[in-house]
């Protein structure tokens, strides 16, 4: 009897340690196909996981033998420091970029089961053509090499995204305009895409915030019970997507929920995905003791790693005050002649401290650690008060 409770006991173990592995991949990536390692995990456990998500943060999970998309929708509208990213150098998207991604899946949406880059780049410049387009001031022919290499950089996001699949060519020939390359179109993957609630082409509203607000509209709750699960939603999809969540941010009404149930959502958060609370006097965060549930990290190495963490210890010395942009580019300054043998050769150039601090500063705002004040001055947030650094003191006789 005794071996079998144990049997039973690793089995359960084996079990909850698959679902908290596949809950972290859909975390991680909320997009994932057949070729990926933790796909077998997702399909095997989706019922639960789809009960879970359901349940905790409205998300809805679609899988099937070729896809597993978990529609995440953020708690709010307002936060835009996870932007898309070039695949290769990291950049953020433009404007320009965002754009031609949305006329190039459009494009998809029409294509064969296989297309080139070329004959993409031709849809996609009929589509800049539309005159709304137009004059809002975007304009696209494909006529110089910055216009390709934008087309390529949204190509190359498709491709990690899993929407296609190269067959042959190189995306660098059709920057330099010497080649082409051809992809297979993954039409699963293309229509689980859009995570919206609502079809973008049902918005009729005008202008950008008001076609945003449409867009994930959601019908009020009429009953306290659909409330308190509207509730509920908000704060666990805060809890798992933002660094952290601070009291102050909250209605009334959600900061009571919270308060009495603060264990029960974040012990569910930490049955299913393994972060631990982290709980203060000013909020929340959800701690990731394996530090693979984030795309920002803190601390990292080299020297925009060094100028970051710099720059947190010295605005979690000031608190008590906005910094202003210039007093944060002295103390840069300061720092590359200091650390001279240590940065990269042009940390220490004259200008080198506002693209060093602008990184640094774009970094403490994503992991919600700085705000702005205004486009001059950075405010310290109280999760920042971790990096500050203690005064020394000296012990007596011992």
């Amino acid at each position: 009897m005794i071996g079998r409770t144990a049997f039973g006991d690793a089995l359960a173990e084996s079990r909850a340690d698959e679902l908290r592995r596949a809950a972290r991949a859909l975390l991680r990536r909320p997009l994932l196909r057949a070729t990926d390692e933790s796909f077998p995990l997702i399909r095997r456990h989706a019922a639960e996981l789809r009960q879970w998500f359901d349940r905790n943060t409205g998300w809805r999970l679609h899988v099937d033998s070729e896809v597993a998309r978990l529609v995440k929708q953020a708690a709010g509208t307002s936060d835009a420091t996870h932007p898309a990213r070039d695949v290769t150098s990291k950049q953020p998207f433009g404007r320009r970029r965002y754009v031609l991604t949305c006329l190039a899946l459009a494009a998809l949406e029409r294509a064969e089961l296989q297309v080139t880059l070329g004959r993409l780049a031709e849809q996609v410049v009929l589509g800049a053509a539309d005159p709304e387009l137009t004059n809002a001031g975007l304009t696209f022919t494909l006529a110089g090499r910055d216009e390709r290499a934008d087309l390529v950089a949204v190509v190359r996001l498709l491709l990690d995204l899993g929407v296609l699949r190269r067959v042959a060519g190189d995306e660098d020939a059709f920057v330099k305009d010497t080649g082409d390359a051809l992809y297979d179109v993954e039409r699963r993957v293309l229509a689980s895409l859009l995570a919206a609630p609502r079809g973008p082409s049902t918005v009729s509203e005008r202008g950008f915030e008001a076609r945003l607000a449409a867009l994930v509209y959601q019908i009020p709750p009429t009953t306290a019970d659909l409330r308190n699960q509207q509730i509920r939603h908000q704060l666990t999809r805060r809890l798992l997507d933002e660094p952290v969540l601070y009291y102050d941010e909250l209605d009334d009404e959600e900061r009571g929920y919270l308060t009495s149930q603060r264990a029960a959502i974040t012990a569910r958060i930490t049955e299913l995905t393994g972060l631990v609370a982290e709980v203060r006097a000013e909020g929340i965060a959800m701690v990731d003791p394996f530090d693979d549930l984030t795309d920002v990290r803190m601390p990292e190495s080299g020297t925009e790693g060094h100028v970051t963490l710099l720059l947190a210890e010295h605005l979690a010395r000031h608190l008590d005050r906005p910094l202003t942009l210039d007093e944060l580019h002295e103390y840069v300054r300061e720092q590359a002649s200091q650390h001279r043998g240590y940065w990269r050769r042009d940390a220490a150039e004259p200008g080198a401290e506002v693209e060093l601090t602008r990184r640094a500063l774009s970094r403490l705002t994503a992991l919600r650690l700085v705000t702005r004040t205004d486009a001059r001055q950075v405010q310290g947030l109280p999760a920042l008060a971790r990096y500050a650094l203690a005064e020394p003191t000296i012990g007596g006789p011992v």
